[in-house]
């Protein structure tokens, strides 16, 4: 985060924000420039990646799914960035620990223990802990007790659009973002890697949601797509995984996705309309975004 930090101050915050009194490497500023940044950041990514898949991915079909709620989409957003603000402030501690120099972050590749090789192993080794700790903290967010309190508004979104990605409660959204964080705390990891692996994670986060369920037949067992993911949604207790279905499968958790199988969202909204059960008005009060919302519906979610 250093290395965004420098470009903001840079280009912003040193000769249009902060005045000269305040030095780039004091802690208050740089604790305050973190919270800008982070927020617009995720504010951003969330909402122009979110667009995009939406706009272009998303199959507006889902839509007519009865389980597909009234102002759906607006609920969706404004829950998020209502949650992103809060959200950043425990995430911003973790990153001033890293610009402060407390992390195993490395600026050159002969930093690393094993060159080019070791900054290649470290993306697969970040790929495979984040998935791994993400199963465990989502399957713990499952607990009877502990449910309730903070995963359950994220399953009020049975049929999720993109915008449901990050409509986390904010407890529940930093838990499930803290293995990407403490990740280079534990492990060496080039800092432009780990820019580029936060995005990424922001956009998997996002796929994951956009309700287009191909998935190349030989990663189907292997990959934890948007028809997996879905599925969670739906059945509550299956496909906790991030990434790979590789824990929900050691864990007996795993479940084939429905709409690989022909008993999908897309299948009931089939079945619905051939027997006349779909009602047009219905179906276009639910696809509208700009309704008058009222934050989280308190429906009933398994």
């Amino acid at each position: 985060m250093d290395l965004v930090l420098k470009v903001a101050d840079y280009y912003l915050f040193t000769p249009y924000v902060y005045p000269a009194s305040w030095p780039e490497d004091g802690a208050l500023r740089q604790i305050i420039s973190l919270l800008l940044v982070t927020n617009l950041g995720a504010v951003v990514l969330y909402l122009g990646l979110g667009a995009i898949s939406y706009y272009f991915i998303f199959d507006h079909n889902l839509m007519k799914h009865p389980h597909f709620l009234e102002n759906q989409v607006r609920r969706e957003i404004k829950y998020a960035m209502t949650s992103l603000p809060w959200i950043s402030i425990p995430t911003v501690a973790l990153f001033f620990a890293e610009v402060r120099g407390y992390s195993k972050l490395y600026d050159n590749v002969n930093e690393s223990p094993m060159g080019w090789p070791g900054v290649f192993l470290s993306m697969i080794s970040f790929l495979l802990f984040t998935d791994m700790c993400i199963y465990w903290i989502h399957r713990f967010l499952h607990h009877k007790l502990i449910y309730k309190l903070f995963h359950k508004p994220h399953h009020v979104w049975k049929i999720p659009t993109p915008f449901a990605s990050h409509a986390f409660h904010p407890v529940d959204g930093f838990l499930q973002g803290l293995p990407y964080h403490i990740y280079p705390f534990l492990f060496p990891l080039h800092k432009v890697l780990y820019l580029v692996l936060y995005v990424f994670v922001n956009i998997w986060t996002i796929s994951i949601h956009d309700g287009d369920y191909r998935v190349p037949g030989p990663l189907v067992d292997m990959i934890n797509g948007s028809a997996h993911h879905t599925d969670h949604h739906l059945f509550f207790d299956y496909n906790y995984g991030q990434y790979f279905t590789l824990w929900d499968r050691l864990g007996g958790s795993y479940r084939h996705p429905s709409a690989l199988m022909g008993k999908g969202p897309h299948d009931v909204i089939r079945k619905l309309a051939a027997e006349g059960k779909l009602s047009k008005d219905r179906v276009k009060a639910k696809g509208q975004t700009n309704g008058h919302a009222n934050g989280v519906s308190a429906s009933k979610t398994e």
